[in-house]
């Protein structure tokens, strides 16, 4: 996988045995990246700009990239062996396909404190270089479990202890009305769908962000970002 950009000072500074190769601009003046690799025994390559374009599919990636080994992902079994203490927090993501999305959720996650991040295997978006540009670094530090069915993953979360609860308008009470001192998973529905019905079944009760505007939606990570920040307040203030 290739990275890009700052996310490449994350990856040196997070994981700098997963890094290939660094690729630097032949034309680029700042030598911070040249001398962290070089501390750290990374091959270093000066490449012309038009060679960073087509390994970046022309993103932005200001004379910067490296190929890295692709970001691991866990089972939900593995991932539930990582939760920090009794009283777990994770976010499942049913069917959000943008990875800027993704990546703007995992960097929330790691600032809320989440334990990890559930996605699915299909239809979805998954750790790709936008995605973990996007995250800003936190593509490294939040486990991300992907699961096949995420309306069977869960039931084996309820199996474990924990409430589920569900992003929606309809039958749904105030989001700070949520119980989440509990063992706690939120559900994000996708950008254009919301929650599938399978999935909503699995859900333990809905919350739903008020709207006094004209506009009858937020965007799927700011939601995500609101909804993680009262879990963190609830469980800091308790």
């Amino acid at each position: 996988m290739i990275v890009y950009g700052k996310n490449v000072i994350s990856q040196l500074e997070n994981d700098p045995a997963a890094v290939e190769e660094l690729y630097v601009s032949s034309t680029l003046k700042d030598r911070k990246f040249r001398q962290e690799a070089e501390k750290l025994n990374v091959p270093v390559l000066e490449v012309p700009r038009s060679r960073l374009d087509k390994l970046t599919n022309g993103a932005a990636h200001n004379g910067v990239a490296a190929r890295v080994r692709d970001i691991p992902t866990y089972s939900l079994e593995e991932l539930l062996k990582r939760q920090k203490n009794d009283k777990g927090f994770y976010v499942a993501l049913d069917g959000i396909q943008d990875p800027h999305n993704l990546g703007a959720i995992l960097r929330t996650a790691d600032c809320a404190g989440a334990d990890g991040v559930i996605i699915t295997r299909h239809h979805s978006a998954s750790l790709t270089p936008a995605a973990v540009k996007a995250s800003t670094g936190a593509a490294y530090t939040v486990p991300v479990a992907q699961v096949t069915n995420l309306s069977q993953a869960l039931k084996t979360l309820k199996d474990n202890g924990f409430w589920i609860a569900g992003t929606d308008m309809k039958d749904a009470r105030d989001y700070r009305e949520g119980m989440y001192e509990e063992p706690t998973v939120l559900v994000i529905g996708s950008e254009g769908k919301g929650i599938s019905p399978l999935v909503k079944k699995q859900c333990d009760y809905m919350v739903t962000l008020p709207m006094h505007g004209s506009v009858t939606s937020l965007n799927a990570s700011v939601a995500a970002a609101i909804l993680m920040y009262e879990v963190e307040a609830r469980r800091r203030i308790s």
